[in-house]
């Protein structure tokens, strides 16, 4: 047996008990723990802890990973006290399992977790991973949720700059966020590590399966996975279905999602779409490839705001893996370069009612092609596969132990 790899602890301030937790967290972490020893500290919602059964079944898949998974209780309110009590949580309890398990790397993921991890570095000399996932503190005033005149606002983007001067090492989700960052004046001339990881998809979870719904075949469906609002223009979605149905009496519409059916259903009536026509389920995550076996092709609209350059959405990669293409909009991430230079997707630049009507044509005609599938899943394969993520997380990990 391979000699295992020194201790990594990798902190989240997402909690794995969540759907994004345990798509974007464990699923790496459990790759991971082949090569390395991992540790994981996490901070789950207390609502989330109340289901017995599914902690139950994390905690025996950590442990049949070889993963050791330590929480705290993540608190919501009051927003700022809150979130200040669990930042020092994470450093005591980061700091506490750095010097018992040995850690070489901390790796952190996104801001917060980002802050706990360089305070353990500078407490036991560990090496520092900062795994963006995005410009945060721009999202939050991009998202309307904050101002730039805001004292959280300020004092995030001077911690921002604390975190990228203070790392190691830098991890970008988008070519185009590697792009903005070299155009921070305090970062022109420093010579910083960044690799790019797009957020990836587990191919063995979501693949091409056979269509089981009854009629299979019979219309055009296009398909929505995941949550509706904030960043999420399904505003924007409910009509481009609406001109959809007009265009292809036979078509229909499947969403896939969870605690957000009202606000669909609100756009939806709102755009006159006929109801009768939309079928909109809850699913669990190990579900959702075999009902993405049932869409002609996906949609995702997102708000193109200037903070989204460094967005991966995690769609993408789910859509291509099953084999479906995908309608999106320019302006996020490097979906549009992606989508377009594999022939896996169609583009859209403004919502005016022409270009609308021409992108949900191209989709349609794009998704007759029989060579689409087997063009998105190796489009999967070649840029969203989880292995390659990992594999490009350990190859990180690996050189930061050397440079020790």
């Amino acid at each position: 047996m391979a000699e295992m790899k020194p201790s990594v602890l990798y902190i989240s301030y997402t909690g794995i008990l969540d759907p994004l937790g345990e798509s974007q967290v464990l699923q790496y972490v459990i790759g991971l723990s082949k090569k390395h020893k991992m540790v994981i500290l996490t901070f789950e919602k207390p609502e989330a802890l109340k289901d017995e059964q599914k902690l139950s079944e994390l905690k025996r898949t950590c442990s049949d990973a070889g993963v050791e998974w330590h929480y705290r209780h993540y608190h919501r309110r009051p927003n700022l006290p809150a979130t200040f009590y669990d930042l020092l949580v994470g450093i005591f309890a980061g700091t506490q399992l750095a010097r018992r398990h040995e850690i070489y790397v901390v790796h952190c993921r996104s801001y917060l977790a980002g802050l706990m991890g360089l305070a353990v570095k500078r407490l036991t000399g560990t090496r520092h991973i900062f795994d963006m996932r995005g410009f945060w503190p721009d999202e939050r005033v991009d998202g309307g949720v904050w101002t730039k005149a805001s004292l959280r606002y300020r004092l995030f983007k001077r911690l921002e700059r604390t975190l990228l001067l203070g790392t190691d090492y830098v991890v970008s989700l988008t070519r185009s966020g590697v792009t903005e960052l070299t155009k921070f004046d305090y970062l022109k001339d420093r010579d910083f590590k960044v690799s790019v990881i797009p957020t990836c998809t587990n191919l063995q979870l979501f693949s091409p399966v056979e269509e089981t719904r009854p009629g299979a075949g019979s219309g055009f469906v296009m398909g929505y996975v995941g949550s509706a609002g904030s960043w999420y223009m399904f505003d924007q979605v409910a009509k481009a279905v609406k001109r959809l149905f007009d265009q292809l009496p036979d078509s229909r519409f499947l969403v896939l999602n969870k605690g957000g059916h009202t606000e669909i259903l609100r756009h939806l009536e709102s755009e006159d779409v006929d109801i009768s026509r939309v079928e909109l389920k809850s699913v669990p995550y190990q579900e959702v490839s075999q009902h993405i076996a049932c869409m002609t092709a996906g949609i995702s609209f997102i708000k193109p705001a200037w903070s989204k350059r460094a967005s991966s959405p995690t769609r993408l990669g789910e859509f291509l893996a099953c084999g479906k293409p995908l309608l999106a909009n320019a302006g996020v991430g490097d979906v549009e370069s992606d989508l377009l230079s594999s022939g896996t997707g169609v583009v859209i630049k403004e919502f005016s009612d022409e270009e609308l009507s021409a992108a949900l044509a191209s989709i349609v005609e794009l998704a007759s092609d029989p060579e689409l599938g087997v063009r998105c899943r190796e489009t999967a394969e070649r840029q969203f596969s989880l292995q390659s993520g990992v594999e490009g997380y350990s190859s990180i990990y690996l050189r930061l132990e050397d440079e020790r």
